[in-house]
C-alpha cells in the first residue's frame, strides 16, 4: 500500500532529497564521461546548436510575416518580394538544419547510451565478482543487485535523455526569453509561474514511484522466481508430476495483480494531477495572449511582432514545462542511479594483506586448522567449534560425518571465502590471511558439493578449471581420464567439441553422474598442489567409484588431498580419516583403527553393512547441480 505524501511536507522532503542527489551528480557525469568521452563531447555541441535553431526560426518568422504584409501592401512588386525570398530561404535552411541535427543527436545519443550501459554492466559485474561469498547469503544484497542490474541500468539511459533535454531546452528557453523581454520584463516570470504546477507533479510523483519501486524489489524478485518455476526446463518434470503449474500460476497472478494495482493507482494520481497543472498553465497562457491582442488592437505591435510573441511565448511556455520536467526526470532517475552507487560502494571483508607473504607451492609440512571457530553470517549456530585438524603434506585425508557437521565449511575456509571468527588456518605454518588471495587460490583445486554445469563444449567445461594456464588438448584429455570422464566424452556426438546442456541448439544433456565426472576433470586440469573434493563420488555407481578411486590414488601422488564424503568406501582409501560432528573432530584414525574404537564411524559402517547397501548417510541429501547461466539450483 502506497501512502500519500502531505503536500505541505513536499518541499521540505524535496529540498533534503535534492541536496542528497546533487552529491551524486558529479559521479554520474564522470561515469558518462568515462564510458563515452568522444560521443559526449559531440553530443553536447549538437545540443547547443540545436537549442539555438528554434529561436532563430521564431526570429525569422517576424521578418517573414512583416515582409509578406509589405508585399501585399505594394501589390506584389519584385523589389518588395526579394527580401521575402531571402528570409524564406533562411527559414527553410533552419528547418532543414533542425532535421539534420535531430537525426545526428539521436544517433549519437544511441551510441552513447549503449556505451554507458555496457560500462555500468561492467562495473556491476566487477563488483559482483569482487564481493565476498557471504554477500550472496544476504537477501538485502540480492535486492541491491537487482536494483543495480535492472533499475539503475535502464535509468542511466533515461538520465542521458533527460540531461540532454535539459541542456537543449535551457538554451532554447534563454533565447526565447531574450525575444519576449522587450515586450514586458514580467513575461519570463509568467512562463515560470505557468510551469510550476507541472514541476510539482513531476517531483512529487518521481519520489513516490521511486519509493514504490524500492519497496517492491523483493516482490519483483518473487515474480521472477514464479516465472522461472513455470518456464525453466529444469523444473518441468516435477512441475508436471506434482501438478504444480496451477500453484505457481496462481502465486504469480496474485502478486502481479497487487503490483499492477499499486502501480496503476500511482499512475492515475499522476494523470489527474497533470490535468490540473495543465489547466493552470492554459489559464496563464490565455491571459498573456489576451494582453498581446489588446496591444495589437491599440496599434502598438505589428502583425509580425504578434506572430513572434505568440510563437515565442507559447513555445517558451512549453519549454519551461519541458525544462522543469527534465529537472524532475533527472531527479527521479538520479534516485535510481543512487542504488547503483550504493551497490558499487559495497566493500568486501576478505581483503588482501598489506604485505603478502610468498605462498609455498610445494607443501612441506601441510595444512593446519588451529582452534578454528566459525559461524556463517546471520547465523547464531557455530559451523566449526574450536576445531583442530592437520592435513599432512603429500597425504590424503578424508572427513566424514552427518550433514551439518561442518565438513564443507572446511573447504570454504581453506579457499578463504570466509575468515574464521577465531583461530587460524595455516599452510606450512603461515596464516593464509598473510597470503595473496589469488596466489592462495591458485594453489588449490576444488570440486564443490554442488558443481556448476557450464553451457559450453566438453573440452571447454574442463579447460575452465585453469583459464590462466590455458591447458592443452593433451592436458584436458589427461584430466578427463583421471576423472573417469573419458568414456563419457567418447560417446558424445562430437567428442570434446560437443556442446553440453540443452539451453542452446545442438546441445547434449548428461546424467548427474556424467556431469559430476566432467566437474571432476575440471578440478583435475588445474595442476595445484592441494586438491579438495566435496562428495566426489556421490553420483557414481559402485563400479564407477572403484575405477575412479584407483585413478585418484595415482593422481594425488605427491599432492595434498582433502576429501569430504559420506561414502565409507571412498573414505577408507585415505591415509587418515577424521569423523566430524557438531563442528568438531570427534574421532580420527585409519579405517581399521576407527572400527576398533567402536565409535560413531564403526556404528555407521556396521549399520550400512547390515543394510547391505553402500549409500549416502541416511540424513544426507544428494548433491544438486547449479547452472552457470544464472546460478539457480537445478
Amino acid at each position: 500500500m502506497i501512502n500519500n505524501i502531505p503536500s505541505q511536507n513536499f518541499w521540505g522532503r524535496f529540498s533534503r532529497d535534492a541536496i542528497t542527489q546533487l552529491s551524486y551528480l558529479p559521479r554520474i557525469l564522470h561515469l558518462v564521461w568515462q564510458a563515452s568521452k568522444g560521443y559526449t563531447l559531440v553530443w553536447a555541441i549538437l545540443l547547443v546548436v540545436n537549442g539555438l535553431v528554434p529561436a532563430a526560426i521564431v526570429f525569422l518568422t517576424k521578418f517573414l510575416v512583416d515582409g509578406l504584409a509589405d508585399v501585399i501592401g505594394t501589390g506584389g512588386s519584385w523589389d518588395s518580394a526579394r527580401p521575402l525570398l531571402i528570409f524564406g530561404g533562411l527559414m527553410a535552411s533552419a528547418l532543414l538544419l533542425t532535421e539534420v541535427l535531430n537525426s545526428a543527436i539521436e544517433w549519437v545519443r544511441t551510441a552513447q547510451a549503449e556505451l554507458v550501459q555496457d560500462h555500468i554492466t561492467t562495473l556491476v559485474h566487477d563488483k559482483s565478482v569482487a564481493v565476498d561469498l557471504a554477500f550472496y547469503e544476504s537477501a538485502d544484497f540480492h535486492d541491491r543487485l537487482e536494483r543495480a542490474r535492472s533499475d539503475a541500468n535502464g535509468q542511466s539511459i533515461a538520465l542521458l535523455e533527460s540531461g540532454g533535454g535539459l541542456i537543449q531546452n535551457g538554451i532554447t528557453f534563454l533565447a526565447m526569453g531574450a525575444l519576449i523581454i522587450p515586450y514586458g520584463w514580467w513575461l519570463p516570470f509568467a512562463l515560470l509561474a505557468s510551469a510550476l504546477p507541472a514541476f510539482y507533479v513531476v517531483m512529487h510523483f518521481s519520489g513516490r514511484f521511486y519509493r514504490w519501486s524500492r519497496s517492491t524489489t523483493t516482490d519483483r524478485r518473487w515474480e521472477d522466481y514464479y516465472d522461472m518455476m513455470l518456464t525453466d526446463s529444469r523444473v518441468a518434470a516435477e512441475l508436471r508430476l506434482f501438478s504444480l503449474g496451477d500453484h505457481f500460476k496462481a502465486a504469480y497472478r496474485a502478486l502481479r495483480r497487487r503490483l499492477r494495482m499499486e502501480y496503476l493507482g500511482l499512475a492515475k494520481g499522476q494523470g489527474l494531477a497533470r490535468i490540473g497543472a495543465g489547466s493552470l498553465a492554459l489559464a496563464v497562457s490565455g491571459a498573456a495572449m489576451a494582453w498581446i491582442v489588446w496591444r495589437a488592437l491599440l496599434g502598438l505591435m505589428s502583425l509580425g511582432e504578434v506572430v513572434l510573441f505568440y510563437q515565442a511565448f507559447t513555445r517558451g511556455q512549453g519549454l519551461m514545462r519541458s525544462l522543469l520536467n527534465n529537472i524532475g526526470q533527472i531527479y527521479g532517475n538520479s534516485l535510481f542511479i543512487r542504488d547503483l552507487f550504493e551497490f558499487l560502494e559495497l566493500e568486501p571483508k576478505i581483503v588482501e594483506p598489506l604485505r603478502p607473504v610468498q605462498a609455498p607451492w610445494v607443501l612441506k609440512q601441510g595444512i593446519r586448522f588451529r582452534r578454528v571457530t566459525f559461524r556463517y553470517p546471520g547465523s547464531e549456530r557455530l559451523a566449526l567449534d574450536d576445531l583442530d585438524l592437520v592435513i599432512p603434506a603429500g597425504e590424503t585425508v578424508a572427513v566424514v560425518g552427518p550433514n551439518g557437521a561442518g565438513k564443507s565449511t572446511l573447504i570454504k575456509l581453506l579457499c578463504r571465502f570466509y575468515d574464521p571468527v577465531a583461530g587460524c588456518i595455516e599452510l606450512d605454518g603461515i596464516d593464509i590471511r598473510e597470503l595473496s588471495i589469488d596466489e592462495l587460490r591458485r594453489r588449490i583445486t576444488v570440486l564443490f558439493q554442488f558443481p556448476v554445469l557450464y553451457h559450453a563444449t566438453a573440452g571447454q567445461n574442463i579447460a575452465l578449471g585453469d583459464t590462466t594456464g590455458n591447458p592443452t588438448a593433451a592436458e584436458i584429455e589427461e584430466a578427463a581420464w583421471a576423472a573417469g570422464a573419458q568414456e563419457v566424452i567418447s560417446k558424445l556426438p562430437r567428442g570434446y567439441d560437443t556442446l553440453l546442456g540443452k539451453w542452446f541448439s545442438e546441445g547434449t544433456e548428461l546424467s548427474g553422474g556424467e556431469w559430476q565426472r566432467i566437474a571432476l576433470a575440471r578440478a583435475f586440469v588445474r595442476k595445484a598442489p592441494i586438491i579438495a573434493l566435496d562428495e566426489p563420488t556421490s553420483q557414481m555407481d559402485s563400479w564407477a567409484e572403484i575405477d575412479w578411486l584407483d585413478r585418484f590414488q595415482t593422481l594425488v601422488q605427491s599432492r595434498t588431498a582433502l576429501i569430504i564424503t559420506h561414502r565409507f568406501t571412498t573414505a577408507m582409501r585415505a591415509d587418515m580419516i577424521h569423523v566430524m560432528d557438531s563442528g568438531r573432530i570427534v574421532e580420527s584414525g585409519s579405517h581399521d583403527q576407527l572400527m576398533a574404537q567402536g565409535g560413531l564411524y564403526a556404528r555407521s559402517w556396521n549399520a550400512q553393512m547390515r543394510s547391505g547397501v553402500e549409500s549416502h548417510d541416511p540424513i544426507s541429501s544428494p548433491p544438486v547441480a547449479q547452472d552457470a547461466y544464472n546460478g539457480r539450483v537445478s
